[in-house]
C-alpha cells in the first residue's frame, strides 16, 4: 500500500464530557466524529477508524463516510493502544497522519499540506498557528515499528519528543489544528474563537 492513510482515533470513553461526544452535533449540524473524518478523507488517501467495542452507532456513521473500521479491544488502556492498534491495520503504508475525532475543525487544505509533506520525504510533520503545534501529526513509514510500541494514554508524544530535530513544521492559518472537544461549551465557538470556527 504505497499510500498515505488517515488513522482517525475515536476510541475513547468521553468520560470528562459525560455523554458520547463524538456523535454530538455542531453548529453546522454535521456531528463531531463525522466531521472529523471527512475532514481526514478529503487530505488522505483512506481513513481507517479506530473505534470501541461496541460502539457500534459511531461505526456505522464512519463506514457510511468512507472509513475502514477496526475496532480496539485494548481501548480501556490508553490512547496509545489505540494508535499503535491503527498502525498495525495498514502497517505496509508509506506514512500516516493521526487524527483526533474529537477535533472537527481542522481544515481539509491543512490536512493535505500534513500528507504532502510527508511524501516529500519527511519523516515526521505536524501545522502550527501562531507558533503552536498542532493536529494531524504525521509520521513516515521509517518509524512504523516504534509506533506499533507505544503504550499510555498520550499518544506518539514521546515519540515527538524523540525525534523533534526531524519535526517538519508546517505554519497555517487554522485555528482548527488546536480545537478539542472536551465539554459541552466546546461544541459551540467562544467570542474568542468564534473568527476560527464554523458557523
Amino acid at each position: 500500500m504505497n499510500s498515505i492513510v488517515g488513522i482517525l482515533l475515536a476510541a475513547g470513553a468521553s468520560r470528562r464530557f459525560g455523554a458520547d461526544k463524538l456523535t454530538q452535533r455542531l453548529p453546522n449540524g454535521e456531528l463531531v466524529a463525522v466531521q472529523a473524518c471527512r475532514n481526514l478523507l478529503a487530505g488522505t488517501d483512506t481513513v481507517i477508524a479506530v473505534v470501541r467495542p461496541g460502539n457500534e452507532r459511531l461505526a456505522i456513521l464512519l463506514k457510511a463516510e468512507g472509513a475502514q473500521i477496526i475496532s480496539c479491544v485494548e481501548a480501556e488502556l490508553g490512547m496509545s493502544k489505540s494508535l499503535a492498534f491503527g498502525i498495525r491495520s495498514c502497517f505496509d503504508a508509506s506514512g500516516w497522519l493521526i487524527g483526533l475525532a474529537d477535533m472537527p475543525w481542522i481544515e481539509p487544505t491543512t490536512i493535505t499540506q500534513v500528507a504532502n509533506a510527508l511524501r516529500s520525504g519527511a519523516i515526521i510533520a505536524a501545522p502550527s498557528w501562531q507558533g503552536r503545534r498542532g493536529h494531524p501529526v504525521g509520521f513516515s513509514k521509517a518509524l512504523g515499528h516504534e509506533l506499533t510500541l507505544l503504550t499510555g494514554d498520550e499518544g506518539a508524544k514521546a515519540l515527538l519528543q524523540t525525534y523533534h530535530v526531524q519535526l517538519q513544521i508546517i505554519p497555517c492559518d487554522d485555528y482548527g489544528i488546536l480545537r478539542d472537544i472536551d465539554k459541552l461549551e466546546d461544541l459551540h465557538p467562544s467570542k474568542k474563537t468564534k473568527e476560527y470556527a464554523w458557523q
